[in-house]
């Protein structure tokens, strides 16, 4: 099912009694941060226009894409336990500087290492994490990717791909930035469903129809 076109009304790609997946589109927090001035959020429109609602994973702000939601605490704790257990695929498309051939993994220990604005890179105490790419299409100065993380750490994709040397397009605190929105967005999300034991897919295509399989 699709909502209406209000800023206020968030996409929902799928939906059923206990979960929700809703397309969050880039510039929007997917949740409140601090200060009066960061309390629009993915999640705090949906709990103001259908009540409760728990984020199960978040994106960046700048990060379009699926995001999955509970319906109830029961769904977050078994929907929490699937991303713990590294039981769903995240399939991530994004742009970046330069040319990349065939397909790769990267491995690295990231940690914070700067506060204001949030910068991730590889760290000898940070947390290991691991993404898979695969190249989509090359342009004359860019790469189009297929991103598989397996891992889940903050900001991710944005550091590994700007660890090898291509960072994505648009992308402020990693690259060079640009008056484009960051060239990331969070393709499709599969798992098993924690209540019916269904295999769900749901994922959005480039023509911006939305589909659930």
């Amino acid at each position: 099912m699709r909502s209406g076109s209000s800023p206020e009304d968030p996409t929902i790609l799928y939906g059923d009694p206990w979960l929700l997946v809703v397309l969050k589109p880039s510039g929007l927090l997917s949740q409140p941060g601090r200060g009066d001035h960061l309390q629009d959020s993915l999640i705090t429109r949906l709990q103001r226009l259908r009540g409760e609602h728990h984020l199960v994973h978040r994106l960046d702000r700048d990060t379009s894409g699926v995001v999955l939601v509970a319906r109830c605490l029961d769904s977050l704790r078994r929907c929490s336990a699937l991303f713990a257990a590294r039981r769903v695929n995240k399939l991530y498309e994004a742009e970046v500087e330069g040319q990349l051939h065939g397909r790769g993994r990267i491995d690295s220990r990231l940690a914070r290492l700067d506060r204001d604005p949030p910068r991730y890179g590889d760290h000898p105490q940070g947390r290991p994490s691991t993404t898979l790419w695969r190249v989509r299409a090359r342009q004359e100065d860019s790469t189009k990717l297929w991103l598989r993380p397996l891992t889940g750490r903050s900001h991710q994709l944005r550091a590994h791909l700007a660890g090898i040397g291509h960072p994505i397009l648009g992308d402020p605190i990693y690259g060079e930035g640009s008056m484009t929105p960051l060239r990331l967005h969070a393709r499709a999300l599969g798992f098993q469903h924690p209540f019916t034991g269904r295999r769900l897919r749901v994922f959005t295509r480039q023509d911006d129809d939305n589909h659930a399989g």
